[in-house]
């Protein structure tokens, strides 16, 4: 994998390489890239891999290569400690609890430490402030209101020298959120880094879909209308006191986009823009806030020249102004237009269609190397879907006068790597004999009744995973009646009880806990050894047909001569159940049972499509195999295959 690597950096080639769990890819890109000798950006799916790469895979790899290279960490401007705005907020001292006044000033100490070269002013070097503590809204600097060059600290800026070490350094480790924001927003200093740079490699590259799709698109919420309403009335007291009118406009943008929430009756659902704007009384709501928005704009630019924060309040308006008038805009074309509701707030989207001609521009618009990796790229080896989704196809020469780049030239090379553990002896695939229709309201019971003698065979040390949070709720209840009453003495966690990492850590602690658990533990969840032993799948993780996306991305394909089912949704449940069922065997010691509660595995002829792309374990449909599994230490005799007369080649 690293010659591949090393190959497509010397050649400029673009390389989509999956390599499965424990195969070493990290290592497998960071030596050629330590080694090029040119300007590499380092992508991973989030801060906290990020952070483990910058600080512990990066060195350990220079030092064994024993090569001077410079290197830096870039986040998001939201990840360090602004030091005007926590001025401020300490100044102000308006805090709505104890917590806050403790927390604003721990942040001050660690911001005067890293001043004095202790830190970099990186929150995640705080620990003793919570990653959700409220305060930090008032210790941080966002786009919108950013001083930039006239803020009194700008020579001390932590973000101002994040960026500086970023340009100066020859291997600089961003995340997919910072690297895309960047690309469409060109704020956090990304941009400034890709013309310098010879080779761009995303790690868990089977983010950048839905990643690339948030930030190709817009969108503007009512929260954001009443923070603006918010932020031009404070700035007016402070700035333009003299000037009533300021906050006579904010007070009505605030009241009109809470009267337009109130306007659309759900809570936490997406719908079609075409169905949310004919509702009644929709219209006139949406309208009012265009009028308050652009009224508050117009008291803005008649006071900007007497402060930078009421100018960047003005260039807030002005953007949210546009993209109202693009969503109401019904004519244009490529994008879907929907609405998401939240308990507070109602967001306005435009959403690319697809944004493979989008991104294949960033990507063969100039002579780079671009390496895509992870551990779930291809459906049954081909990454023909992959490939489709984020453009990764030389252009046709009908597109050639749209490229600097002489295309051509340039290749896009696949590579599979099997990961090296031994999964028909580690892991056993299970399949319940008799389960319900997974469209049933029976199924979630079934599927707990039918793992509840892997959890006791397995001592607990278990994940339970749904793809609805209902079922999980369901699942949960299920499962506290029946623990109780067989005296199984095992924890109980749920996903609502916590953040990820937190119940990650207690769950690792106890060592035999039983975990409930929806989307958020289906991917980047790492338990090695014993303590997870049996990872339960409810049912095939296809996304909701009611996503209003999604639906117009059905539409569009079965409108062009496709299927839309076996091109698009088959191979997405396959790559997010080669996820979830990558949460089992974390290394070469691990053991496991991996039992998936749905029928359609080998009564559907894609079942097997589906199957076919996880790990070669061993399968059976036999309840006794997986007890005997964990008893006998190893199930002595090979399984099965799941369907194989069943499923139609």
């Amino acid at each position: 994998m690293a010659t591949a690597i090393e190959s497509a950096i010397q050649h400029a080639n673009v390389l989509i390489a999956e390599a499965g769990t424990g195969t070493g890819k990290t290592f497998a890109y960071l030596v050629p890239a330590l080694r090029s000798g040119g300007k590499v950006i380092i992508s991973t799916g989030t801060k906290t891999l990020q952070d483990q790469l910058y600080h512990r895979d990066i060195p350990t790899v220079r030092e064994a290569l024993s090569v001077p290279v410079t290197t830096a960490l870039l986040k998001g401007r939201a990840n360090y400690v602004c030091l005007n705005h926590m001025e401020n907020a300490v100044s102000d001292g308006r805090f709505s609890n104890k917590d806050d006044v403790k927390h604003i000033h721990a942040i001050k100490r660690f911001a005067n430490r890293s001043l004095d070269g202790a830190g970099t002013g990186d929150r995640s070097e705080l620990p003793e402030v919570p990653e959700r503590a409220s305060v930090w809204s008032h210790a941080i600097s966002t786009r919108e209101n950013c001083l930039g060059s006239q803020c009194s600290r700008f020579e001390e800026c932590f973000v101002m020298k994040a960026r500086k070490a970023a340009l100066e350094a020859e291997v600089v480790v961003v995340n997919h959120h910072l690297f895309f924001a960047d690309l469409v927003l060109k704020d956090d200093g990304a941009q400034d880094l890709l013309p310098a740079c010879n080779t761009v490699i995303f790690d868990e590259a089977h983010q950048l879909p839905s990643t690339a799709t948030m930030f190709f698109g817009q969108s503007v919420s009512t929260s954001q209308l009443i923070e603006l309403a918010r932020d031009a009335r404070n700035m007016g007291i402070q700035h333009a006191a003299d000037f009533k009118d300021l906050q006579e406009a904010s007070g009505e943008l605030d009241l009109a986009a809470r009267d337009l929430r109130l306007a659309v009756a759900e809570d936490f659902a997406k719908m079609p823009g075409r169905e949310v704007a004919s509702r009644e009384g929709f219209q006139e709501a949406y309208t009012n806030a265009q009028e308050a928005l652009l009224t508050l704009r117009e008291m803005l630019e008649s006071q900007a020249d007497r402060a930078q924060e009421l100018a960047n309040c003005m260039t807030r308006a002005d953007e949210f102004a546009q993209r109202m008038a693009g969503w109401q805009d019904t004519n244009v074309e490529g994008y879907v237009r929907w609405a998401e509701a939240f308990s507070q707030s109602l967001a306005f989207h435009l959403t690319p269609l697809s944004v493979a001609n989008i991104f294949q521009k960033q990507v063969f618009g100039q002579k780079r190397a671009w390496v895509f990796t992870s551990a779930t790229l291809a459906v049954r080896g081909e990454f023909g879907h992959y490939q489709a989704e984020m453009g990764l196809m030389p252009p046709d020469a009908a597109s050639a006068d749209e490229f600097d780049d002489p295309f051509n030239e340039r290749q896009v090379v696949t590579a599979l790597w099997q990961s090296p553990f031994d999964y028909p002896n580690q892991a056993l695939l299970y399949l319940p004999a008799t389960l319900p229709a997974p469209n049933t309201p029976e199924h979630t019971e079934a599927v707990v009744m039918a793992a509840l003698p892997l959890i006791e065979a397995a001592g607990g040390r278990t994940f339970l995973l749904f793809t609805s949070l209902r079922a999980m709720d369901r699942a949960h209840q299920l499962l506290q009646t029946e623990l109780a009453a067989r005296k199984l003495d095992f924890p109980l966690l749920s996903q609502s009880e916590g953040t990820r990492s937190e119940l990650l850590e207690r769950f690792r602690t106890l060592g035999n806990a039983v975990l409930v658990a929806s989307h958020s533990f289906w991917e980047g969840v790492d338990v090695q050894g014993a303590k997870l032993s049996v990872v339960v799948i409810d049912k095939l993780p296809f996304a909701s047909p009611d996503d209003p996306v999604l639906a117009a991305r059905i539409a569009a394909i079965d409108a062009g001569g496709g299927n839309a089912f076996m091109q698009y949704q088959v191979p997405h449940a396959a790559i997010t159940l080669k996820q979830g069922a990558g949460r089992l065997i974390r290394d070469e010691n691990d053991r496991g049972v991996l039992m998936i509660g749905d029928t359609r595995l080998v009564d559907k002829p894609y079942g097997r499509r589906i199957w076919q792309s996880l790990p070669p374990m061993r399968r059976t449909r036999d309840a006794a195999e997986p007890v005997a599994f964990f008893a006998a230490g190893e199930s002595g005799t090979r399984a099965a295959p799941v369907g194989e007369d069943s499923v139609a080649e």
